[in-house]
């Protein structure tokens, strides 16, 4: 078994900015720990897994190679990095790299895309097809969404008793489906075939447009719309259904949210990563993660959902919740910081108050999943979490709302609904 990490590339996660700046959108830290960590320990737990591979076209850089390293070392595991020439699209990243991903005789590997978040119940797709599927056949992980939000995502219609995909589209106009793709799937080295067949009719239909930059679009090769649509109906491609945890990670907002979902997760899987009330300690109300350098007065208040990165300084009476705060931050005493992400090295002054508005979907609706809002809605802001860049300074006593600051800015005021560039 292998398993293989979409990652993408720098010219994406425009609406993860400006935290997309400082680092890869993969590394990005939720629950405490790197984004795409949560795919590796997944796929780490998974018996006979003997290689996990991270794609993608970020050029190799040190905080990659640093994390990669690590990651190997923490997870006994191996982990390379393939790096994309250009960015081929879901299925053209194997397609390309399909050599390496089948050395050593792979009999099948994972797929998992680095933005969503989730429970990854990889072994039970592997058991799930081991029941159903042969050596042709492939599973996609799917879920349950509510029928307006379904239109955003790849819908699938599978038969009721053997959960073969008899029809796939992708993010259709009208309602076709509640079953999901959550961007997880099982292949054997069959899928080859299929999308080498995608391969060869770009090719003839660019030879027939003489394109003079062809050769770059036929390994344009996206798994879904060109090869899932296919496959459907054909007997090979089964969905696996999920009531477990899922969600995309898109936006900074969707990261605040994400970071709910895994630290929940933490009570069964992680219960050393939360934090607990001690005496003496700051007051923890629901999941908090707080990294161990960090340092947190007593009459501080945590939580819930709230996650401190490596050398925070919290001071006296400070209140967070629903927020993350990255390495080297300092709240200084009796901040009140609130659905915010707070950048690196950014420093809040005192009795200072930070706040955004959550983007979470309908606490009501079992099957609502974040919206991936837009950033301006009738020519104005959209109220949403507030970002501050790495390395902002904010006053004494000032207030924001509602606003994204880019990094290296110093705040003379309070500010509303506002992007400081």
């Amino acid at each position: 078994l292998k398993a293989v990490i979409l990652i993408g590339g720098p010219q994406k996660g425009t609406r993860f900015r400006p935290l997309s700046f400082e680092v890869p959108k993969p590394l990005f830290p939720v629950a405490g720990v790197p984004m795409v960590q949560h795919h590796i320990e997944a796929c780490a737990k998974v018996p006979g897994m003997k290689e996990i591979l991270l794609m993608g076209f970020y050029q190799p850089h040190e905080a990659l190679s640093r994390f990669l390293v690590s990651a190997q070392q923490e997870f006994k595991i191996p982990i390379r990095y393939l790096q994309e020439y250009a960015a081929l699209g879901t299925g053209g990243g194997i397609y390309h790299f399909r050599d390496q991903i089948l050395s050593g005789g792979a009999e099948a590997f994972f797929v998992l895309n680095a933005d969503v978040c989730s429970e990854f119940p990889l072994q039970e797709m592997l058991e799930f097809w081991q029941q159903h599927g042969d050596m042709q056949s492939f599973v996609i992980l799917g879920t349950t969404a509510n029928r307006t939000q379904a239109l955003n995502y790849g819908c699938i219609v599978a038969n009721a008793d053997t959960q073969e995909v008899q029809h796939y589209v992708e993010k259709p106009s009208t309602f076709v489906s509640e079953i999901i793709n959550c961007g997880i799937y099982l292949f054997t080295p069959a899928i080859f075939q299929h999308i080498g067949e995608v391969f060869q009719r770009n090719q003839q239909e660019l030879a027939l447009e003489e394109s003079s930059n062809g050769w770059q679009r036929a390994e344009v090769i996206r798994l879904e719309q060109d090869v899932f649509t296919a496959l459907a109906g054909s007997g090979k491609l089964y969905v696996y259904k999920t009531d477990g945890f899922w969600s995309q990670i898109k936006s900074a907002g969707s990261a605040i949210y994400a970071s709910r979902l895994y630290l929940n997760q933490y009570s069964k899987s992680h219960p050393e990563r939360l934090a607990q009330n001690k005496l003496g300690g700051p007051v923890i109300r629901g999941n908090v993660y707080i990294h161990p350098t960090a340092s947190i007065d007593s009459t501080a208040v945590l939580g819930p959902n709230v996650s401190i990165g490596e050398g925070v300084t919290v001071g006296a009476g400070v209140r967070v919740r629903e927020s993350i705060v990255l390495h080297g931050a300092s709240l200084h005493d009796h901040t009140c910081v609130l659905n915010t992400i707070v950048g690196w090295d950014s420093t809040i002054g005192r009795w200072a108050r930070v706040e955004g508005t959550p983007s979470d979907p309908n606490p009501n609706d079992p099957y609502a999943k974040i919206d991936s809002e837009t950033l301006f809605r009738d020519g104005r802001l959209t109220p949403s979490i507030t970002i501050l860049g790495c390395s902002v300074t904010i006053p004494a006593e000032v207030v924001i709302l509602n606003s994204i600051v880019l990094p290296h800015k110093e705040l003379s005021r309070s500010y509303k609904n506002q992007i400081i560039l």
